[in-house]
């Protein structure tokens, strides 16, 4: 695993202090592993910057990268909508990171990863 790429879901599951995402996190660490942070899935999630302490430490650490939706990446976006006959941006923007990144996908439903790029691994959390 050469890092992870975290959905909403994921980002919501740190938000709530969940165990498994913590130990996910906490791992990957320990590997020096990166943490890619699609800027759609961080926008879905961030309300309240100042409630949501753990979700901006992680975006500040050193190895998280938050990746932006640019010209490329947007593009390689509405390419993948089209292909799966499906509308989630955020989806498939997290798709494209990890694609990218060569990264596995930390979600909370698998099954929306699945449905834009069956071909990337995802772990539920």
């Amino acid at each position: 695993m050469s890092g992870l790429t975290l959905d909403a879901g994921a980002l919501i599951a740190i938000d709530h202090g969940k165990r498994p995402i913590l130990l996910l996190l906490a791992r990957a660490k320990e590997n020096g592993d990166a943490i890619t942070i699609p800027a759609t899935a961080l926008a879905q999630v961030l309300r309240s910057p100042a409630r949501q302490a753990m979700v901006v430490r992680l975006c500040r650490q050193p190895g998280t990268d938050i990746r932006p939706l640019d010209g490329p990446d947007a593009t390689a976006v509405g390419l993948m909508l089209a292909a799966s006959g499906t509308a989630d941006i955020t989806d498939a923007h997290v798709a494209v990171c990890a694609r990218a990144a060569r990264q596995v996908v930390i979600t909370s439903d698998a099954a929306d990863i699945a449905r834009v790029a069956p071909d990337l691994t995802s772990v539920r959390v």
